[in-house]
């Protein structure tokens, strides 16, 4: 049986606790159901000071204090309701040294959406790779710049690290924990039962460019400006930040440490994301489309969206159009 912690921080997000846990009750009734042991065994596991929503218990899980707690086999970190990753790990403080410990005995992290922001403040995370949601890729990526980030991917595995992309790719990470411990076919059984995609290893399609702008660097946010303003009519980054009074070498170094990635990526993901605008929301002939994002090449301009979306425009036109 494997002893799994499910750890109940600030601000977790209930409906992450609950498919956890939805999930994992399913695959211990295919066992209990033929009278053979269930594989998993959970704890609620919070920190005696913190309150959270349910003080008794949560899906009849009673929950314990992690300072009682024993070495756990594996400890999961759900995602967080909040916007203000920085204000809610710091807030978490307690959690991140008894993490350390439980993994320096041995046991594993697995982490959720945005739980991975709570692992990597552990450092454990540092020259490994991790995912997150994609909507918080860039801040995730600015916080913890010694994290080899893989935004495209549902899930990661780096050691007895694992990370999860947002919202479903919760079930990714579910199923492969289920598929280590009992096997493919229970992993099958279990996403015919809440429909899941079992195959899908990419979230890079669902992401949403949200800037980071919360930084006090006015010579970023200015350049931030400028590149969302002229995205489509100017040929290189150069021109367009051309008036910021700064050296290239210097704003690159401002601008990647305030947002998380470099102005030429900052371009490349506008263009990127007004594109994919472009093809949701309007009839344009994909000549218009290329035009109107930016581009000029339109080999080059469908050979950067397949790589930052993981499909091609008219695959993903197909997808989200709206009617």
């Amino acid at each position: 049986m494997v002893q799994i912690g499910l750890l109940l921080p600030n601000q977790y997000r209930l409906l992450s606790i609950a498919a956890i846990l939805d999930v994992f009750e399913t695959v211990n009734k295919f066992y209990t159901k033929t009278d053979q042991a269930a594989p998993f065994n959970i704890t609620l596991l919070h920190h005696k000071d913190d309150k959270y929503e349910q003080t008794d218990m949560i899906m009849n899980y009673p929950a314990q204090d992690i300072q009682t707690a024993s070495i756990q086999q594996l400890i999961l970190v759900p995602a967080f309701n909040t916007d203000d990753m920085k204000a809610t790990i710091a807030g978490n403080q307690v959690y991140i040294p008894w993490l350390i410990e439980q993994y320096c005995a041995g046991a594993g992290i697995a982490t959720f959406c945005t739980g991975a922001f709570l692992l990597a403040a552990t450092g454990l995370l540092n020259g490994k790779t991790a995912t997150t949601h994609v909507d918080a890729c860039n801040g995730f990526a600015a916080a913890f710049p010694d994290v080899k980030l893989r935004s495209d991917k549902t899930l990661t595995e780096d050691g007895r690290l694992y990370t999860s992309g947002g919202a479903t790719s919760t079930f990714h990470l579910l199923l492969h924990i289920i598929e280590t411990h009992c096997g493919r076919d229970i992993a099958v059984r279990a996403a015919k039962i809440f429909a899941i995609d079992i195959n899908r290893d990419n979230q890079s399609y669902f992401s949403t460019f949200q800037p980071v702008r919360n930084h006090n660097d006015e010579l970023v946010a200015s350049a931030q400006q400028k590149i969302e303003s002229r995205y489509n009519d100017a040929e290189t980054i150069e021109e367009i930040i051309k008036d910021i009074p700064a050296s290239r070498r210097n704003m690159v170094r401002r601008f990647k440490q305030a947002t998380g990635i470099t102005p030429i990526e900052y371009l490349q993901q506008t263009r990127i994301e007004a594109a994919k605008k472009l093809l949701e929301q309007t009839g344009q002939q994909m000549t218009e489309i290329i035009y109107n994002s930016g581009y000029n090449d339109p080999k080059a301009f469908r050979k950067v969206f397949r790589k930052a979306v993981g499909m091609t425009p008219s695959e993903y036109r197909e997808k989200f159009q709206m009617n």
